[in-house]
């Protein structure tokens, strides 16, 4: 990063930026990302747009970081001694009103990835590809203790499993995942799938 651009970031107190995603989110779960507008969030901020672009670049860039934001960063520091225990205790980072909150505003996320490439870019590079480490650090810590065959296929798909699990919940069900709802679904499918007994 240059010192131009360091300079430019550094004008933007923390507090001052969790309040601007703070509002960004506000505004996203109010409007959706497709009629989500810089001029929106300048409005609601007392921000000028000029500020805006010049700290985020666009607003595929803003809405992602917001996100990122407001999610735990712990993943990969997780470490209970045991994979069953790690993915509780994931599950246990937010409570079930922050899990309700997020479902819905990443289901509209979701939706708008398919038009808007430039959000499908900055959502996988900043909040797939971190989340995607840390589940590895996870299983490989499972791996080395020798609770997970490192052959074993379902690794691959871990992260569509626990996924799946979160957004399916609200399509199927018609209800917001919940705490008791993932931790179940991990004792009951993800934890089988790697050739972990729950019992």
């Amino acid at each position: 990063m240059t010192e131009a651009v360091t300079a430019r970031r550094s004008r933007i107190t923390p507090e001052r930026e969790a309040e601007l995603y703070e509002a960004v989110l506000d505004l996203l779960r109010e409007v959706g990302y497709d009629a989500l507008t810089m001029d929106a969030v300048a409005a609601r901020t007392r921000s000028s747009k000029a500020t805006l672009y010049r700290q985020w670049g666009g607003k595929a860039e803003l809405v992602v970081k917001a996100i990122r934001h407001g999610k735990p960063d712990r993943i990969g520091e997780i470490d209970t001694g045991t994979l069953r225990g790690d993915l509780h205790a994931l599950v246990l980072l937010e409570d079930d009103c922050t899990i309700e909150q997020n479902s819905a505003l990443m289901r509209g996320v979701a939706m708008a990835m398919h038009n808007n490439p430039d959000l499908r870019e900055a959502f996988r590079a900043q909040l797939v590809e971190p989340e995607m480490s840390g589940f590895h650090q996870v299983i490989q810590r499972a791996i080395d203790r020798g609770e997970v065959r490192p052959d074993c296929p379902a690794l691959d798909f871990l992260l569509h499993m626990m996924v799946g699990g979160f957004a399916t919940r609200a399509l199927l069900d018609d209800q917001p995942p919940t705490r008791a709802f993932l931790t179940s679904y991990i004792d009951a499918v993800v934890l089988p799938a790697l050739g972990v007994t729950t019992s």
